[in-house]
């Protein structure tokens, strides 16, 4: 018997909607902001250039302006979403760059402005693995106890041979101890990965879910690689051509993950979709709706649900 519930949403995975809805009881919308930080793969800290298919807006390009403070940019983002959806209730996305990577009294302020915001009910923070000092890290475990919060880590794999050639700047085992000293500390962490990276293939795709999955984050972010105009990863594509994935290639890899990821895990993301006016590979993705149905479609047509391998593991 189908052990997971199919409810309204006819979702066959635990969605954000439905996980943000069973907390605070309606529909909850993200603001994407930009506080403008950097990143220390960019600066020289640990690297320069950044991850090579990262955008010079640092994978913040539907974020808000970087020149607005907060509290504007938070202003401006629910008016234009307004007509698409009618809530007051809000997560404050801090999504541009690596957001926590600044002085605590200046996270401090940040933070402090988003929650001021009428109707903000919490904070996303996405960063890096290498951006939580212990400073740091006792200031989230203070805000967690405040508020909800949900620190997002981008981890992308889990070989280290691809975290060189994406030049990611930090290795598999600086993600593995900095997510063991949130989760110890009682903070909500959704993990980002990528599909589709230069020079992997299926299994190491699943492998990167699988053991994700097993580290029992409160989240996880799905993504296909996307190539962006001007960044390195647009050079080394034009003049080094690897296999990019299909659409039907990602539906049936994502469904294949989802399948081994544990029941309890908020998939926040399958997809993404790109700008048309910046991406230059695969054009597909920009069809998200598409991608979205296809996943929906695949899943009713296996018969198949959010856990189904770890409920027949016996897990």
């Amino acid at each position: 018997m189908n052990k997971f519930i199919i409810e309204k949403d006819n979702k066959r995975y635990f969605t954000q909607n439905r996980y943000l809805r069973s907390i605070f009881g309606c529909k909850t919308i993200k603001l994407s902001l930009n506080a403008g930080m950097s990143c220390p793969n960019r600066d020289g800290s640990c690297g320069t250039g950044g991850c090579i298919y990262c955008s010079p807006m640092l994978s913040g390009d539907f974020s808000g302006d970087s020149l607005l403070s907060v509290t504007e940019q938070m202003k401006q983002q629910t008016e234009l979403l307004s007509s698409k959806w009618q809530s007051s209730a809000y997560i404050a996305y801090f999504q541009a760059g690596s957001n926590t990577y600044a002085p605590t009294e200046r996270l401090r302020s940040l933070y402090s402005e988003a929650l001021a915001f009428p109707g903000t009910k919490g904070l996303t923070i996405a960063t890096r693995a290498d951006c939580i000092t212990p400073e740091t890290l006792n200031y989230l475990t203070e805000l967690s106890s405040e508020t909800f919060l949900t620190v997002e880590l981008g981890l992308q794999t889990v070989h280290d041979r691809t975290s060189e050639l994406i030049n990611r700047g930090h290795s598999f085992s600086t993600f593995l101890s900095t997510f063991k000293a949130l989760k110890e500390a009682g903070i909500n962490t959704c993990v980002h990965i990528i599909n589709g990276l230069p020079g992997e293939n299926r299994e190491m795709m699943m492998e990167t879910a699988k053991t994700v999955s097993e580290l029992h984050p409160k989240g996880m972010k799905i993504h296909m690689l996307h190539i962006i105009k001007g960044t390195k990863l647009a050079r080394l594509y034009s003049e080094n051509p690897f296999h990019l994935l299909t659409k039907e290639e990602y539906i049936s890899l994502v469904c294949d993950q989802i399948e081994n990821i544990l029941p309890d895990i908020v998939i926040e993301r399958v997809t993404g979709d790109g700008s048309k006016a910046t991406l230059a590979a695969p054009l597909w993705i920009c069809d998200k709706r598409s991608v979205l149905n296809g996943i929906d479609m695949e899943l009713s047509r296996r018969g198949t649900w959010q856990g189904k391998n770890k409920e027949t593991a016996g897990l």
